[in-house]
């Protein structure tokens, strides 16, 4: 496949990807770190009583998606524009798309327009809400949306071509990269694509992950044969693989045997204590991942948070800093209290030079957060021999 910035594909009859891949992009949301970068996924449904467009892209590509509508069909032409979500990377060039068709009519969740016309500083006059389960009949196609509060704003909704069995899913179901193909038949490693899933799950839904099982009840009601989500690849040949592995995320199921280690040292105090975590974990076998916070470098906090929530075992190290703790570390906590938020075993490892209060902080905070704190292991200064065997004897009446 053309590695041009701009894939268009049918893919179905009448129906059309409109693509743009984002390679200039390094945080996504100005926050999670994506050296893969991402794709935008907008729909172009081309009927005979005008064209339905579904969903649209960033602002930055607005020019580029106006020539990709344009090589299927005038502007003019669309007759309604689909918003299953109001977030900018799926709604930027609508504004542009509106100077050139005023006439179209918008549908989209009852809170959509006052989001659009407030992120956009515009006045939309032709919107329609849609209900949750109302239905569009339009040249023989069927389109039914469905309200998915909370995946990840309140105001999603998806949209459900019946007669193509197609469900436009948005978000869900998306993942970050720069696939070299559309559909999912079409890549090699296919489990390859889904640590990429792993981390947009967790870093854009991982805090309304609670919804995923609500919400997918209402999709399982449905005859699905394709899911087209707005990042990402495409899935024909599974589309129950990707619904599967989003129910799995949701609840946390862990990989055994993987073991997320986070640490901040300053000085090798708390990497010592680290190091032997590491020995003893791969002495029992684990898939060990580890990010540090030193002097030398610096972790990126979404492989944090995308590595530990299918982590059996989590040990996170940060010394008392300023009556508080390594602030980097701090952040990751509340980063892990905030997204991850679920029941697993958690090892804290803190230092300290004349008072410890990091490691009951930590404990605090990951605890509301739903994390199980097996132990806390404290020591002043660099850790003793028996500090280090502390650690032993934790991680062996933890593991067996």
């Amino acid at each position: 496949m053309s590695k041009n910035k701009v894939i268009i594909r049918e893919i179905d009859e009448n129906i059309y990807i409109l693509r743009v891949n984002d390679y200039n992009i390094k945080y996504f949301e100005s926050l999670w770190e994506i050296p893969e970068g991402i794709t935008y996924n907008a729909y172009l449904l081309n009927l005979k009583e005008g064209a339905v467009l579904i969903d649209l892209w960033k602002r930055d590509f607005s020019k580029e998606f106006i020539n990709a509508i344009e090589s299927i069909v005038e502007i003019e032409k669309i007759r309604y524009i689909i918003v299953n979500h109001a977030e900018p990377d799926h709604t930027g060039s609508l504004p542009e798309i509106l100077k050139r068709n005023s006439k179209a009519i918008i549908l989209g969740h009852p809170l959509a327009k006052m989001l659009l016309e407030n992120l956009y500083d515009i006045k939309i006059n032709g919107f329609k809400p849609v209900r949750d389960g109302e239905v569009l009949k339009l040249n023989g196609e069927t389109l039914k949306f469905l309200h998915t509060p909370w995946l990840h704003w309140p105001e999603t909704i998806m949209t459900f071509l019946e007669n193509k069995k197609i469900l436009l899913s948005c978000d869900a179901f998306g993942g970050y990269s720069i696939p070299d193909v559309i559909f999912d038949y079409e890549l090699e490693d296919l489990n390859y694509y889904l640590q990429y899933v792993r981390k947009y799950f967790v870093t854009v839904i991982g805090h309304y992950r609670a919804f995923i099982t609500k919400n997918v009840e209402k999709i399982r009601k449905l005859d699905v044969k394709l899911i087209a989500p707005g990042h990402g690849l495409i899935w024909v040949k599974e589309p129950s693989k990707i619904v599967k592995y989003y129910l799995e995320l949701a609840k946390g199921t862990f990989k055994e045997h993987k073991a997320t280690i986070i640490y901040g040292s300053m000085y090798g105090s708390v990497e010592k204590a680290v190091n032997k975590t590491i020995e003893v974990l791969r002495e029992k076998r684990f898939n060990v991942k580890v990010y540090k916070f030193t002097d030398k470098e610096t972790a990126s906090l979404s492989e944090i948070l995308s590595d530990t929530i299918d982590s059996e075992i989590i040990v996170i190290g940060g010394a008392t800093y300023e009556v508080g703790v390594f602030p980097k570390i701090r952040y990751v906590a509340e980063m892990l209290k905030h997204k991850v938020s679920m029941e697993k075993k958690v090892l804290i490892i803190s230092s300290y030079g004349w008072g410890g209060i990091a490691g009951k902080k930590l404990s605090k905070i990951l605890s509301e957060g739903g994390f199980k704190i097996v132990k806390v292991i404290e020591f002043k200064g660099m850790p003793k021999d028996e500090d280090l065997e502390k650690i032993k004897e934790t991680l062996n009446e933890l593991i067996g």
